[in-house]
């Protein structure tokens, strides 16, 4: 009885702890999981991908801004398999909560995923896209664990200002992204920090990179832990990086884009300059192009582009209350028949304008004036599930009644699956979402 006594308590800890290596074994790699309910608040959940490989691995947080974990982890699971890093999106980390919503998500997810997942805790990552960028960002700060950050869209959290800190930042943005100048902005001020940074573009507007363009930012990641000697120095790897980004380097200099290529030079040596000696040849190159009459003009050519940019956002700015409807009309006709990145730049501001017109107009009540910006919204930024969904809750308080199911039918259409906000929207009370969902 005594030896019983005495190993009881070994006893049930080696049970528990089986049933924790059972939890484990229960989440299969290789496979894309939408919903892993964490263990200690069943309330908050996460989208998983862990690849085949052995050992512990290094994880990738993700925040998407509208609480589509799964989102990122379907775009970026070939890419979890090329670097075997376990990639985690939270489904509840969304626009609208603050940031100690934010800090109490990621409690709750970093201890479950800790629990039920092989984590290398040297190499913990976050990225995020908009909001969900200014998210990774505060808990990059927050958290002194996290070795990088990706910032898709959208840089650090209001008010707070390029310094030094101990993560590598990486800040992406669609050459359409209205954020897009603002974020080469915050670049420059970084550069006047200790803090390891880059910057990358690709062909789009304000949207998660594509998986190409994401590449880059994990191989960052990549280079960075051989430098730290968290891993071992993969000359391959290194060679076969080296060989693209002299292929991305040519086709530049073919299409005369000579300050892409010079910031292709640039992002090779703040990869791998301290890593590998061969890769000084693009430090010169980039030297060399941006000393160059070519590299002037464009540059010159580029910085009026964006002051004629900012001149349009101030004119807009100063019509927002007062100009009627056929002034905006004529405004977004123009724009959506010019196929450029300064348009689609344009277009995503104005998107982003009426959206907040709108709900704050819906938050006071003054539906009449919520209603034009709605429109205006939805004439701007057609295929954005939110403009339907604010037009719905819209239609009810106007007595609306049959325009209410297609409003909503179009929102689930183009994305909207945020079920626990269309429950608890008052306009929707006794409404039913799957009734919306065919």
């Amino acid at each position: 009885m005594k030896l019983i006594r005495l190993f009881w308590p070994l006893l049930f800890a080696c049970g528990a702890c089986a049933g924790k290596n059972k939890v484990a074994d229960m989440l299969p790699r290789g496979k894309v999981i939408d919903t892993v309910l964490c263990t200690a608040d069943t309330s908050q959940s996460y989208a998983l991908y862990v690849p085949v490989r052995d050992g512990r691995l290094p994880v990738v947080y993700l925040f998407d801004s509208h609480g589509k974990g799964v989102f990122p982890i379907s775009k970026y699971k070939a890419l979890a398999d090329t670097f075997g890093f376990i990639l985690v999106g939270s489904n509840n980390s969304k626009n609208g909560n603050d940031y100690d919503q934010s800090d109490r998500i990621w409690g709750t997810l970093t201890q479950d995923t800790r629990d039920r997942l092989p984590i290398d805790s040297n190499r913990v990552y976050a990225c995020g896209f908009s909001g969900g960028a200014k998210v990774a960002s505060y808990l990059s700060i927050m958290h002194p664990g996290i070795k990088g950050v990706i910032l898709n869209g959208a840089g650090f959290p209001d008010g707070v200002n390029a310094s030094n800190v101990d993560f590598t930042v990486t800040l992406i943005a669609g050459e359409g992204d209205m954020n897009m100048t603002d974020l080469a902005a915050f670049d420059k001020d970084l550069e006047g920090t200790t803090t390891r940074h880059r910057l990358l573009f690709f062909d789009g507007k304000h949207e998660w990179a594509p998986a190409q363009t994401m590449a880059l930012a994990f191989a960052g990641w990549q280079f960075d832990a051989m430098l730290q000697q968290w891993i071992p120095t993969d000359t391959p790897f290194i060679q076969r990086y080296i060989a693209s980004s002299h292929t991305r380097l040519t086709g530049f200099l073919k299409a005369g884009h000579v300050i892409a290529a010079e910031r292709e030079c640039n992002l090779t040596t703040a990869f791998l300059g301290k890593l590998y000696p061969g890769a000084g040849v693009f430090q010169q190159v980039g030297d060399s192009l941006a000393r160059s009459p070519a590299y002037r003009k464009e540059e010159e050519a580029q910085s009026a582009l964006f002051a004629r940019e900012q001149a349009a956002k101030q004119v807009f700015a100063d019509h927002f209350e007062q100009a009627a409807k056929p002034y905006w009309t004529h405004v977004i006709d123009s724009l959506q028949r010019d196929p450029s990145a300064m348009s689609q730049r344009l277009q995503a501001f104005l998107s982003l304008e009426f959206y907040m017109y709108s709900t704050r107009l819906l938050g006071t009540a003054e539906n009449q004036w919520a209603r034009y910006f709605i429109n205006l919204y939805q004439q701007v930024d057609p295929t954005n599930s939110e403009a339907w969904y604010l037009s719905a809750v819209c239609d009810v308080r106007e007595g609306q009644a049959a325009q209410v199911a297609p409003d909503l039918r179009k929102a689930v259409a183009l994305g909207f699956t945020d079920v626990e906000r269309f429950k608890k929207q008052t306009e929707f009370q006794g409404m039913s979402f799957s009734e919306f969902q065919h």
